[in-house]
């Protein structure tokens, strides 16, 4: 008989700049000093193709406009493969994923900022997902204003066009609006945690919000 413990799926989500990458790392080193098996991971993205349709989300330029519906469908279309090929095998095989951006970034940028109906998100991230849910969500919460300090020294963008960092300040607002309103509807999942602190700070409150729950599951 497979006794074969299923893992802990935890995201990780905030707006630009608040250190989501950061906190992923610190994450893995935190389980994997408790001897859990970690994999960490990033949305959209994951696996090849969900990396090629990243690469469409993220850099398309030129005169062909790339509508919303098209936006949240290529995301979810990204998202089906990343499930399927890696969050889940991953989850049955016992190991713990740590995802940079999960559904919750859909609904907030898709759903908060494009105004796209929360009906049809909730739909789509659940057919996408198809029962796969995180089972803690850290959401990383900053001004505005402070993330895009950050980004605009951030090392790995600096220089490249990136559609979202692009965008204008009320687009990132009903961002980080839409994420403390989901953070507030699913309390019981998405912890809210100040980013504006040092990195070793929101570590140890992180690893200590990781450790309730796991201690819950088990």
């Amino acid at each position: 008989m497979n006794t074969q413990t299923r893992g802990f799926f935890i995201t990780i989500e905030g707006p630009e700049g608040a250190g989501k990458s950061t906190l992923a790392q610190a994450i893995e080193k935190h389980l994997q000093k408790s001897g859990k098996k970690c994999l960490r991971t990033r949305e959209p993205g994951g696996t090849p193709l969900a990396e090629q349709l990243r690469d469409v989300l993220k850099r398309h330029k030129g005169e062909e406009r790339l509508h919303t519906a098209t936006e949240l469908l290529l995301m979810e279309a990204a998202r089906v493969q990343h499930v399927e090929e890696v969050i889940r095998p991953a989850l049955d095989s016992g190991v713990c994923v740590i995802c940079d951006r999960f559904y919750d970034s859909t609904s907030a940028y898709q759903g908060g900022a494009r105004g796209v109906e929360a009906g049809v998100i909730e739909y789509l991230n659940n057919y996408a997902v198809s029962g796969c849910h995180p089972d803690l969500t850290i959401l990383l919460d900053l001004p505005v204003e402070s993330g895009f300090a950050r980004t605009a020294k951030r090392e790995q963008t600096c220089g490249k066009f990136d559609r979202f960092e692009q965008e204008n300040i009320e687009f990132h607002c009903n961002v980080r609006a839409a994420f403390l309103k989901l953070a507030e509807i699913n309390s019981s999942r998405i912890k809210v945690v100040d980013a504006l602190r040092t990195r070793e700070e929101i570590a140890h409150d992180v690893e200590i919000l990781i450790d309730e729950c796991l201690f819950k599951v088990q």
